[in-house]
């Protein structure tokens, strides 16, 4: 990958948590030492106390809002509280996300078990994957030659690094180490629901995984639920 790659990496994954953290910390001090008047006095001071007031404001907004929306999203009360595989009794917290998809239970694992840099990638915002260099493309169509996992099988997340596959339920659930679980579950014959659950360690690793992966995470993973449902909900092309 390289020193570049993994630059590239670190800023698109810490970005966001980064900038939330430091403006929860400079913004109280920029406000009670005043540094927005050290601008011009008109439009530019104007503006230097909007973006004062905006990182005083968004990381209550993240904090109070939108962390635990995400942390749910989709996800039944139900769901949110049962155990799925991999499940830890003293994690710091865990995450659970769903979505319905309208297609069988065999056509939805078809998609999830192909994930993957080197297969079919993560159905998910490519471009920003691309950025942080893992060089993938998502896969349209379904592939045969990716459809056996076996435990221990790696799971490459972008070129150079890998994380292992812990568990294989097909076609219910696939457990990835050091990630966390996907679960299919059948609503009825042509409908089902895939659940995502992951939960973060405690100390030092669950403190980098707050501050460093969890925003960009639920955005990447919300997007392959969605990318999957789309997928498996077109009509099936043979490859």
């Amino acid at each position: 990958m390289g020193v570049l790659g993994l630059v590239r990496a670190a800023v698109v994954v810490s970005g966001g948590p980064v900038a939330l953290a430091a403006a929860g910390v400079l913004a109280p001090v920029a406000v009670v030492r005043r540094w927005p008047d050290r601008a011009r006095p008109g439009r530019a001071r104007r503006c230097a106390w909007a973006v004062t007031g905006g990182a005083l404001v968004a990381p209550w907004l993240y904090v109070g809002l939108v962390r635990p929306w995400m942390r749910r999203w989709g996800a039944t009360p139900q769901e949110i509280a049962r155990t799925y595989p991999g499940d830890a009794d003293d994690a710091l917290f865990t995450t659970t996300r769903a979505v319905t998809v309208h297609a069988p239970t065999e056509d939805v694992w078809s998609w999830l078990v192909q994930i993957g840099q080197d297969r079919g990638g993560f159905y998910s915002y490519d471009w920003l994957e691309n950025l942080a260099g893992c060089d993938l493309a998502s896969a349209d169509r379904v592939h045969e030659e990716w459809q056996h996992r076996s435990p221990g099988d790696p799971l490459t997340i972008f070129p150079g690094y890998a994380t292992t596959i812990g568990a294989v339920d097909p076609p219910r659930s696939l457990l990835i180490d050091s990630w966390g679980a996907y679960v299919v579950e059948p609503l009825d014959a042509t409908s089902c629901r895939l659940i995502a659950r992951s939960h973060a360690e405690r100390g030092l690793p669950g403190a980098a995984y707050v501050l460093l992966v969890e925003l960009p995470h639920a955005i990447m993973e919300r997007k392959m639920l969605l990318g999957i449902k789309q997928r498996a909900e077109r009509p099936r092309h043979p490859a």
